[in-house]
C-alpha cells in the first residue's frame, strides 16, 4: 500500500487536493499485483507567477519513480506528473518483461510471478548505446572538476576527488549553481 506524504509551499493542502494527489498518483497501483509498502511523497508549490510545481518521489525496492511537472494549474501539474509517473512503471514493466521472456517462469520484483503487460502502442523502443568513452580520471578538487567542465563546455565532469580518492562529478544545476556527487 502506498501511503502519501502531501505538503505545500506557499499553498494550503485541502483534503480535496490531497483526495485528488491519492487518487491519480495512485494510479500506478495497477502495474503490481500485491501493491508494496511505499511512501510517495508530493510536494506541492505555486509560485508568484501563477505557476504550480508538484514534485512526487516513490522510492520502491527495485526502482525509483521520480516526476516534477509545472504549469499555470495545480491540477494540471498533478496530472502531467501522474501520466509521467505511469509512462516510467509502463517503461520499467516492458524491460522487465523483455528481460524475462527467455526465462521459464517471469518474475516480477515488484511483486508477484505474472504482470500486465503493455498494450503494443505503449511499448516504448530501449534506448540503445551508440557512443561508449573510457576516460581515466585525474585526481583533483571539486573546485578544479568545475573549472574544468566550464573549459570543457560539458554539463557535469567525472573525476577522482583528492581528499577522499574516491570518484565524484559535478554537474551544473538548472538554475546556474553546481551540485556534487560523492560515491562511497
Amino acid at each position: 500500500m502506498i501511503r502519501y506524504n502531501v505538503r505545500g509551499e506557499n499553498i494550503e493542502v485541502t483534503a480535496a487536493i490531497r483526495s485528488y494527489v491519492e487518487k491519480k498518483v495512485g494510479k500506478i497501483e495497477k502495474y503490481f499485483n500485491d501493491v508494496p509498502e511505499a511512501s510517495a511523497h508530493v510536494n506541492l508549490k505555486t509560485y508568484s507567477d501563477k505557476t504550480a510545481k508538484v514534485e512526487v518521489t516513490i522510492p520502491l525496492p527495485y526502482i525509483v519513480l521520480r516526476a516534477e511537472e509545472t504549469s499555470p494549474d495545480l491540477y494540471g501539474s498533478i496530472d502531467l506528473v501522474s501520466d509521467k509517473l505511469e509512462r516510467q512503471m509502463r517503461k520499467y514493466k516492458t524491460k522487465v518483461n523483455r528481460n524475462s521472456r527467455n526465462r521459464v517462469e517471469a518474475v516480477d520484483p515488484l511483486g508477484g510471478t505474472e504482470f500486465e503487460h503493455a498494450d503494443a502502442e505503449d511499448v516504448e523502443e530501449e534506448t540503445p548505446i551508440v557512443r561508449t568513452k573510457r576516460l581515466s580520471l585525474k585526481p583533483m578538487n571539486s573546485e578544479e572538476a568545475v573549472l574544468q567542465m566550464d573549459m570543457l563546455g560539458h554539463n557535469f565532469f567525472i573525476f577522482e576527488d583528492a581528499d577522499t580518492n574516491g570518484t565524484s562529478i559535478v554537474y551544473r544545476r538548472k538554475d546556474g549553481k553546481y551540485g556534487l556527487i560523492e560515491t562511497e
